[in-house]
């Protein structure tokens, strides 16, 4: 059973940090380039963050570089989100998504806010 589970997610003010985490099982996560996206409240779902199977290459949406850092532990089949200078229109609800050919799976999503 293929499990995408997102955890991190919470409150936070502007100018702060959080840490995605997005645990899988059920399929073999070293062969799967991993994806972070987001959504906001009547927006559509935005890529924010790119990383490939090996962990080398990595790329990332314009208004989130240099902020945000994708990183994979191919060992413990666990993807990472590291956000700082977190700001209110970071503000969403970001999803794990793993591709690999035409296998696409999806994580249930971990809600962000940022707000005084």
């Amino acid at each position: 059973q293929v499990q995408l589970v997102e955890s991190g997610g919470g409150l936070v003010q502007p100018g702060g940090s959080l840490r995605l985490s997005c645990a899988a099982s059920g399929f073999t996560f070293r062969r799967y380039g991993m994806r972070w996206y987001r959504q906001a409240p009547g927006k559509e779902r935005e890529l924010v963050a790119t990383i490939t199977n090996s962990g080398v290459g990595t790329s990332y949406a314009d208004s989130v570089k240099g902020r945000f850092t994708i990183s994979r532990d191919n060992a413990e089949n666990s993807v990472y989100l590291e956000m700082n200078s977190l700001k209110p229109e970071d503000t969403a609800v970001y999803y794990c998504n793993a591709v690999f050919g035409v296998f696409d799976y999806w994580g249930q999503g971990t809600q962000v806010t940022v707000s005084s």
